[in-house]
């Protein structure tokens, strides 16, 4: 399977970028195979463009081979064979050719350059400066470590800060555009898949490639030799020094440990230990801290619970990481059992809350409503938990909702339920209008559905 699905927002920069006068700075970052290098392939194909891709060699070695490429890009015999050891030479030579249009330079893994050389980004800065800023230009910086990039090209002490003129972090692809994906599959199915492969274009790729989601599974995720049976170690080994810590920190919190004491107290050391760690993590978009979404002010809140925000990764530490012992003794199928016993009520029921809350959205600025929230998550307190919240402070409306990702139809029990937790929330008791969504992988009963006819607070949503 070989498509190129969503990233409009994201072409979009890139063309406003392209056709603005002068030159164009921009940095493009985002995690392991998220799809980077096939977005700015798709929107150089019909560009005159130089394509980088560093590697982790030496300065020297990487500065080489990006002269071979600039010999080719520009057909040039002379600058293949001259002895070149400057950077600024290099980029001079583009610029001093005659171009029919905006030549589009593309550094690919950026941050293996500042690796080589640590003032790297400063010598690009000066070739920026010098040779590029006022020319007619688009360079492209691209880099997957997410920590190093942002160092190197987007904090405030970096010397490239202030120059880009956009930058995209590209995140992983929403749920909304699976079925062009999978465009024969059942909303079921399509849930399935995401719930796994977590809107990773590399993974729905070798996902595709399966008939059903547990064959899939088997495949590229137990097989020692698949692709994804260590991905993990990659990711966070290309990001952290720690490995371990972090393994640590998140194992614990896939276990259900979500509060930071609870956390701490597993790991058998002081809450305030863990506070860089689980803001690298956060950083990193691999975990997220949750609050109710009533509280006022949420970094404040003591109600804060920390959830793994990675789909592929949620699911490899809930049944790869803590069974591995048996992958490795070539007991594989002990790991598939469980899985298959385990997948749906432990994983997949909790993606669909996921999965829901992006319909949310849609519905929102669908004018299903008479208003507009702003503000969309969870409650929960002491006693209750509700899986959809969402707020509109301005007109004190709050709508409240469950997911049920059952294998039967939901019925008025559930609405009833939600009804007598609603009586819980305390955000603006006294004046507030309460509303209230259901959603079902499974449909409704008609006892439901017949209340949904006769009622404007209440929505059903299926599949």
């Amino acid at each position: 399977m070989k498509c190129f699905v969503d990233r409009e927002q994201e072409m979009n920069t890139l063309k406003s970028e392209y056709q603005r006068d002068g030159s164009a700075l921009v940095v493009l970052y985002g995690r392991r195979r998220v799809g980077k290098t096939t977005l700015i392939s798709e929107f150089i194909k019909d560009k005159k463009a130089l394509f980088f891709l560093a590697s982790e060699e030496s300065e020297s070695q990487n500065r080489l081979a990006f002269q071979v490429k600039c010999a080719e890009f520009l057909n040039s015999d002379l600058l293949k064979n001259v002895e070149v050891k400057s950077w600024d030479v290099l980029f001079k030579a583009i610029m001093d050719a005659p171009f029919d249009s905006k030549p589009v330079i593309v550094l690919d893994e950026f941050q293996n350059l500042g690796k080589a050389n640590l003032a790297f980004p400063s010598i690009f800065q000066r070739i920026w400066e010098e040779n590029l800023k006022d020319k007619s230009v688009m360079v492209i910086l691209c880099g997957s470590l997410i920590s190093m990039m942002q160092s190197q090209t987007l904090a405030y002490g970096s010397p490239l800060y202030g120059r880009r003129t956009a930058q995209i972090r590209l995140k992983q692809i929403p749920f909304g555009y699976y079925h062009e994906f999978f465009p024969d599959g059942s909303r079921k199915e399509l849930i399935e898949m995401y719930a796994i492969t977590g809107g990773v274009p590399k993974y729905i790729e070798l996902f595709s490639q399966s008939r059903d989601i547990y064959s899939a599974i088997e495949s590229c995720v137990l097989n020692r030799s698949g692709y994804l049976y260590d991905e993990p170690h990659f990711l966070l080994q290309q990001e952290v020094s720690e490995v371990g810590s972090y393994f640590s920190i998140i194992k614990a919190i896939a276990a259900g440990n979500t509060k930071l004491s609870a956390i701490a107290g597993v790991l058998e050391v002081k809450s305030t230990s863990l506070t860089k760690y689980l803001k690298t993590l956060i950083d990193l978009d691999i975990l997220e801290r949750e609050v109710p979404v009533t509280e006022e002010n949420p970094e404040k809140s003591k109600k804060g619970l920390y959830k793994i925000k990675d789909n592929y990764l949620r699911f490899w530490f809930a049944f790869v990481y803590p069974n591995m012992s048996f992958i490795e003794s070539g007991h594989s199928r002990i790991v598939m059992d469980k899985i298959r016993k385990g997948l749906v009520r432990s994983h997949i029921a909790f993606v669909y809350e996921d999965v829901c809350k992006e319909r949310m959205w849609e519905m929102n600025a669908e004018g299903v409503w008479p208003f507009y929230f702003s503000k969309l998550g969870r409650y929960w307190d002491a006693k209750e938990e509700i899986d959809i919240a969402a707020i509109d402070p301005e007109g004190k409306n709050l709508i409240l909702g469950e997911c049920k990702y059952w294998q039967e139809p939901v019925g008025i029990s559930v609405l009833r339920d939600l009804e007598a937790k609603a009586k819980a929330v305390a955000w603006e008791r006294n004046e507030r209008r309460v509303w209230y969504v259901l959603f079902s992988a499974s449909g409704f009963t008609e006892e439901l559905k017949l209340e949904a006819e006769i009622r404007t607070d209440l929505q059903l949503c299926e599949g």
